[in-house]
């Protein structure tokens, strides 16, 4: 059950991103607050990086977590520049910025801390114990 769990909030989150990325601007609140796009974009990724963090800990059971974090930061930097260049090419009210994929490695990069910080299995173990 938690592994469809973990999965599926990884998924749903990962749609979202998609999703946010790629609307007209137009059609969300303006938030009047310096670099915001850049904070929601590396608040975007860090929780990116968490749920697929711990949803690959499920599938990838005898991976050591050095590989893991290698694969998600991957996973996480390649969305990024693919939606940066969806951006670009894709829509006409949008446009890549190279700084968004800073701010989604650094997002990315500070959930990687975190959870090395915490402790990988943490989360899970009080998680099963509830």
């Amino acid at each position: 059950m938690l592994k469809k769990i973990c999965i599926g909030a990884a998924l749903c989150w990962t749609v979202n991103i998609l999703y946010l990325c790629l609307i007209r601007i137009s059609e969300l609140p303006e938030i009047k607050i310096s670099y915001i796009d850049k904070y929601i974009h590396a608040f975007f990724y860090f929780v990116f990086s968490v749920l697929w963090f711990y949803a690959l800990r499920f599938y990838l059971k005898k991976t050591n977590s050095t590989k893991l974090f290698v694969i998600v930061f991957l996973m996480a930097f390649v969305l990024g520049v693919a939606i940066e260049l969806f951006q670009t090419f894709l829509t006409s009210s949008r446009s890549g910025d190279v700084v968004d994929v800073v701010a989604n490695t650094s997002g990315s990069l500070l959930a990687i801390l975190f959870i090395k910080l915490l402790g990988e299995n943490r989360f899970l173990i009080k998680f099963k114990n509830k």
